[in-house]
C-alpha cells in the first residue's frame, strides 16, 4: 500500500508554491472582470491612501500611486523587514508584533495586516525598482476585498477543489497532523536540528485556522498536490477536463518581465542571473547567464523552507523539490539536481 505523502508548510516551504498560487488567484479575479491590475491599491485597501517613500532616511509622498500590477511584479517598494532601511526596520517590528499576537484574541487578520503595512513607508517609489518583499501578502488581502471571501476560501473554491488538491490549505486538521513533516535548520557547528519557529506570522504547528492567511507564506501541501497546479499551468489552465483559467490568461501570467532599472536591482540577487521577474515568478530570458543549465521561458520560484518549483512549457515538464530545511529554497543541491535533469532531457 502506498504510504501517504507527508505534508509540510509550503512557503514556509513555499514561495515556489504559494506565490504562483496567489498570482493565479489574482488572474481568476481579473478574468471575472473584478480585478483591474492598473487599479490603485488604495481604492481597495484604504491603509495605502497616503503612501510614503523613504529616500536617504527621509520620508516623502510617493510620486505615483501603488497599483496592483506593482505588487504582482515586486516593484511596489515593500520590504520583508530587512535592517538596511528605516522602512525595513518598521516592517520587521510590525511582523514581530503580529507574531506575539498570533495565539491571542487579538490575532491580526489578513486585511488588518495589509492596511497597517500600507502605513509604513516604501523603500522606493512604485515601479521605479525591484525588491522581494510583502507584495504577495498584500495581494492576498486584495483578493479578500475584491472577492468578498476569505483568501483561503477563495483558493479552495477556485483552485484547490477544482484541481483535486485535497491536502492543501492554511492549517492541518487533527486527523492529518501525524502527516505533517518536520523541518530542520543547520546550526553554526554544522549540525542539523529541528526548526520549530513561527516565522512571518505563520504557526509552525498549523493546528488551527489562522486569522492571517498570507498571500506569500503559510500554505501546507504535498508534492503530489502541487504537481496538479503545475500541470494545470503547463496545460494552459485546465486539468483532467476542469478549466480554472483561460489559455490566454495563463500565457499572460507566465510572460512579461522587468524594465531595465527594475532588472538592474534584481540582478543584484545572486543565483537569479539570466532571469527576469513577472507575476510572482522568475522567468529565464538569457540561458547563457544563468548559474547552471536552464531553458528559455522556464518559470517558477523557490521557498525559504526548501520548496522549489520550475515549469518548462516547451518540454511539458515540471521540476518540484521539497527539502523541509530552513534557508534552502535554491541551494547548491538544487542547482546540481537541475543540471542533471536538464542535461538529459533538454
Amino acid at each position: 500500500m502506498k504510504e501517504k505523502t507527508k505534508l509540510r508548510i509550503e512557503e514556509l516551504i513555499d514561495e515556489a508554491v504559494k506565490d504562483g498560487i496567489t498570482a493565479a488567484a489574482a488572474m481568476i479575479l481579473m478574468e471575472q472582470g473584478k480585478l483591474d491590475l492598473a487599479q490603485p491599491v488604495a481604492e481597495i485597501l484604504p491603509g495605502f491612501a497616503d503612501t510614503m517613500v523613504e529616500e536617504n532616511g527621509v520620508f516623502r509622498a510617493a510620486v505615483k500611486p501603488l497599483m496592483v500590477l506593482h505588487l504582482l511584479n515586486m516593484t511596489s517598494g515593500l520590504t520583508y523587514g530587512e535592517e538596511d532601511t528605516a522602512a525595513g526596520r518598521m516592517t520587521g517590528e510590525y511582523l514581530q508584533e503580529c507574531e506575539k499576537k498570533m495565539f491571542t484574541d487579538h490575532a491580526v487578520t489578513t486585511e488588518e495586516f495589509a492596511n497597517h503595512i500600507g502605513g509604513i513607508p516604501l523603500a522606493f517609489d512604485p515601479d521605479s525598482s525591484w525588491r522581494y518583499g510583502l507584495s504577495a501578502d498584500i495581494i492576498g488581502a486584495v483578493i479578500e476585498k475584491v472577492s468578498g471571501m476569505r483568501f483561503g476560501e477563495f483558493l479552495e473554491k477556485y483552485l484547490f477543489e477544482p484541481l483535486g488538491m485535497k491536502d492543501t490549505g492554511f492549517w492541518v486538521p487533527s486527523d492529518k497532523q501525524d502527516r505533517l513533516a518536520d523541518a530542520y535548520e543547520t546550526t553554526v557547528d554544522g549540525k542539523m536540528v529541528p526548526y520549530t519557529g513561527n516565522y512571518l506570522v505563520i504557526s509552525y504547528k498549523m493546528e488551527s485556522a489562522p486569522a492571517f492567511e498570507s498571500g506569500g507564506a503559510g500554505l501546507v501541501s504535498t508534492i503530489d498536490d502541487y504537481a496538479k497546479f503545475a500541470q494545470m499551468l503547463l496545460n494552459e489552465g485546465s486539468l483532467n477536463g476542469t478549466r480554472v483559467l483561460s489559455p490566454k490568461t495563463v500565457r499572460f501570467l507566465v510572460s512579461g518581465g522587468l524594465l531595465p532599472e527594475q532588472q538592474a536591482a534584481m540582478n543584484q540577487w545572486t543565483g537569479l542571473e539570466g532571469f527576469t521577474y513577472t507575476h510572482f515568478m522568475r522567468r529565464a530570458v538569457d540561458e547563457g547567464r544563468t548559474s547552471g543549465l536552464s531553458v528559455r521561458n522556464e518559470y517558477g520560484w523557490d521557498g525559504w523552507l526548501g520548496c522549489y518549483f520550475a515549469n518548462f512549457p516547451e518540454e511539458n515538464m515540471t521540476i518540484l523539490m521539497m527539502q523541509q530545511k530552513k534557508d534552502a529554497g535554491t541551494i547548491s543541491l538544487t542547482r546540481k539536481l537541475r543540471n542533471v535533469v536538464l542535461a538529459e532531457c533538454c
